[in-house]
């Protein structure tokens, strides 16, 4: 009677094989997206329940058989997807802004001030080095921009007659947002590959001030650049500094294997690419449409440049959708 019985089972679970492919097909829609229907919602409960009940057979009739390991596996993606909280993404960005970017910024806040000094600390050397050895510009300007510096002029200076504001912002801004994201992906060579590209834009940017400085061209340079470089250069630290802290998640792992270090450290430190994508929106319209535009004036970019400054700390800060609450 018991053989019978479970032939009898097997082969109501063999039935059920259709449902189960459909109940699958089903949890993997929705986890991506909203059900169509009601009805796709009921179909989801109801077919949960009977994957439970259908798991308690097949441990019961064929307990070391890849039928029950497959309904385990279904029956756990059926509940994560009928478990899982609602999701609204204003409210979602909202906290965003207001708990998680704050949190980020204050735990990455040592690595931060590493890479801005690396930052500055580059500069400087980049700057010193041009000056002692003016011929080594050439490392890191191509031959048209030291041209137009030696003639008396900047390689910005004709921007906007070659392209229009809008085509130059767009390409600015692709530019900006690939260099952030280097910045954060290259943390997972242990931190080097961060610290090599802060490294070698800030010596850059040294060596350019100072190649333009022995011609009288740094004002204009800074004239160019003080409406966006302030949030730009900023952005591009606290990028770095989230990839120096994926690569201290890999060097220094604690109690949780290094690749779930890493995995923990990039979901939580990732979610600081928003806002720096927020802000260099910002920085490519401004360096599209105000930063070649010789129209404004020195201070008026001053004010823009410090101003949007304050914004991007208000914002990292939390202020601007209500700070987070401290916790001791």
């Amino acid at each position: 009677m018991s053989a019978a019985s479970d032939h009898a089972l097997r082969s109501w679970l063999d039935r059920r094989v259709g449902v189960w492919q459909r109940l699958a097909s089903l949890a993997s829609r929705l986890m991506r997206a909203r059900a169509t229907g009601v009805a796709e919602a009921i179909e989801m409960a109801e077919g949960y329940r009977g994957v439970a009940r259908d798991l308690a057979l097949a441990r019961r009739v064929m307990p070391a058989g890849r039928t029950r390991t497959g309904l385990e596996s279904l029956y756990a993606n059926l509940h994560a997807s009928l478990h899982r909280p609602p999701h609204h993404w204003r409210s979602d960005f909202r906290r965003l802004l207001r708990d998680d970017v704050p949190g980020i910024m204050r735990s990455i806040r040592p690595q931060l001030v590493w890479v801005t000094m690396l930052m500055a600390l580059s500069a400087a050397a980049g700057a010193w080095l041009v000056n002692t050895y003016p011929e080594l510009i050439g490392l890191m300007a191509s031959e048209e921009m030291i041209e137009r510096v030696e003639d008396g002029g900047l390689w910005t200076d004709d921007l906007l007659n070659v392209v229009p504001s809008s085509v130059l912002s767009i390409g600015i801004l692709a530019n900006n947002i690939a260099v952030t994201l280097f910045a954060f992906a290259l943390g997972v060579l242990f931190g080097l590959g961060t610290f090599y590209l802060i490294a070698i834009n800030g010596f850059m940017l040294g060596a350019v001030f100072a190649f333009t400085a022995q011609h009288d061209l740094a004002l204009r340079l800074f004239n160019f650049v003080v409406a966006h470089g302030l949030v730009e250069m900023s952005v591009i630290c606290i990028a770095g500094a989230a990839g120096v802290g994926l690569g201290e998640a890999l060097v220094r792992p604690r109690e949780q294997s290094r690749r779930e270090a890493f995995q923990a450290a990039s979901a939580r430190i990732g979610k600081l690419l928003v806002p720096c994508a927020l802000l260099l929106v910002g920085c490519g319209f401004i360096e599209g449409y105000i930063s070649p535009d010789p129209t404004f004036p020195l201070s008026s970019r001053v004010v823009i440049g410090v101003g949007y400054w304050l914004l991007m700390v208000a914002l990292l800060r939390g202020d601007l959708v209500g700070r987070a609450a401290q916790t001791r």
